[in-house]
């Protein structure tokens, strides 16, 4: 790649999904300016065996394949390329860091090809699609050609050589480190909040937080809009940023169900397609970051309006027998699971909880429930012995029906009974959904399928890509 990253270096890549797939074909692209492509050596890839076959069908001389990796191995290469699912913490990767092999994202790349481009960077632990594809509609909305791309589902690498006015970039905890490590400074960027999430892929809380932050303490975009409500944000120093302010009673905030910009009124929410209070305070980061690159905040915040909200988040479905399905499958985290009990606070429900076990603590959500219980608690997955031993005695005082479920389908026919015809069945896991699907996005696909809906129909992201 036209730059110091690559050259001179012998490269792999490891990891061969959409992302993976997408970096390849960039690396062996001539660059939108024309001339040579990027990286025209020989490239090691290591993927499992299914993926080897994909790639075979490539017919790339100079494309080698491994689908055995270890340290070793990695330790042969100056740069790997890595999937962002893959750990840089992990003991394989270690043993290659120790022999001075680098691992960088493919995030890390394009920012590295792009220093050109107007980015806005969008990241937290919730609310981050939300508020990412949130800001693109109200980009558009103003006038500007903007991409909506990164985690949310559109790898940076499939546009390396797009043409945007602004670049809306959602990033997870795995991709913000690339920012900081390229050396190019964002924009803007947007953090919502900060809790414990991904521990075992960061190796524990603290490092987690400092990677999801390095984005704003290392990556020293122009200007950072924080969340004044999360008591990690507000302790943050950034001397090499403007610090702009949302949920703060100077800036933009809500009262109620109308967003205030200081103390003047201005957008009533109430009618807006966003479930939610936390999703409210996601469009008072957007008008805060909106306002802070210079644009009519005010006047686009009704465009808010036409907003369609994301999939897999609190997505009411529709009814069936009485029932409201929502799906919430996006929820990792038990706070994200109590944000969703919090909307639904008013009418019966039944909520399934669990999924793979990352070690997250549920001692707080065990608590909630003493206050505020759903009508009933449906746990399943791998995490759900462990949630279910937790809530058991606080469920025996007689707050809930609690009860222990197969899968999700089995889940689904416990809930449906507690319910006796009347009320939300609220898929809100807070666990990911490894082991069982692929992904989230899988699993609320099930979920909506199990209910009697199209899957098909509810899963589609409007607006990815650059428009």
């Amino acid at each position: 790649m036209g730059h110091s990253l690559l050259d001179g270096q012998r490269v792999a890549l490891w990891g061969w999904g959409r992302e993976g797939k997408a970096t390849y074909r960039a690396l062996r692209a001539a660059p939108l300016a024309g001339g040579d492509v990027r990286y025209p050596g020989e490239l090691t890839l290591f993927c499992n065996a299914q993926e080897a076959e994909d790639a075979r069908a490539l017919n790339d001389p100079l494309l080698r394949i491994d689908t055995a990796v270890d340290g070793d191995r990695l330790a042969a290469f100056g740069v790997v390329i890595k999937s962002p699912g893959i750990s840089p913490y992990s003991e394989t990767a270690r043993a290659a860091q120790a022999h001075g092999t680098r691992f960088i994202g493919a995030t890390q790349l394009w920012f590295a090809e792009r220093r050109d481009a107007d980015t806005l960077c969008v990241t937290g632990t919730k609310g981050k699609s939300t508020t990412t594809s949130m800001l693109a509609h109200l980009l558009r909305a103003a006038g500007k050609r903007t991409a909506l791309v990164g985690n949310i589902g559109a790898p940076l690498m499939e546009l390396i050589d797009g043409v945007a006015d602004a670049w809306t970039i959602e990033l997870s905890s795995y991709q913000t480190r690339d920012v900081a490590e390229s050396g190019v400074r964002p924009h803007l960027a947007i953090v919502t909040n900060i809790y414990p999430e991904h521990l075992d892929w960061h190796g524990g809380q603290e490092r987690y937080v400092a990677d999801k932050l390095s984005l704003v303490t290392e990556g020293k975009p122009r200007i950072a809009v924080l969340n004044a409500a999360d008591p990690i944000l507000a302790q943050l120093k950034l001397s090499d940023s403007k610090v702009v302010w949302f949920n703060h009673a100077d800036g933009w905030h809500m009262q109620g169900d109308v967003i205030h910009r200081g103390d003047a009124a201005v957008f009533d929410t109430s009618t807006l397609p966003l479930p939610g209070a936390h999703n409210r305070g996601n469009l008072c980061a957007v008008l805060a970051a909106l306002e802070a690159i210079g644009l009519d905040a005010a006047g686009l915040a009704p465009h808010a309006a036409t907003f369609q909200p994301l999939p897999n988040r609190l997505q009411a479905l529709g009814e069936r027998d009485g029932i409201l399905y929502v799906n919430d499958s996006i929820s990792t985290t038990p706070h994200a699971t109590l944000a969703a009990l919090d909307l639904y606070r008013e009418r019966p429900t039944a909520v399934l909880v669990g999924g793979h076990d990352r070690g997250l603590d549920w001692h707080d959500f065990a608590e909630a429930m003493r206050m505020h219980a759903p009508r009933a608690i449906v746990t399943m997955g791998q995490n759900g012995p462990r949630i279910h031993d937790l809530l058991a005695p606080i469920a025996a005082q007689g707050g809930f029906v609690l009860a222990q479920a197969r899968d999700l389908e089995d889940a689904m026919r416990m809930a449906r009974e507690a319910l006796h015809g009347n009320g939300v069945m609220l898929l809100s896991p807070g666990a990911p959904s490894f082991g069982a699907y692929r992904d989230y996005v899988a699993r609320g696909r099930h979920f909506a399928e199990l209910a009697g809906f199209d899957p098909d129909a509810i899963s589609s992201i409007q607006g990815m890509g650059i428009a």
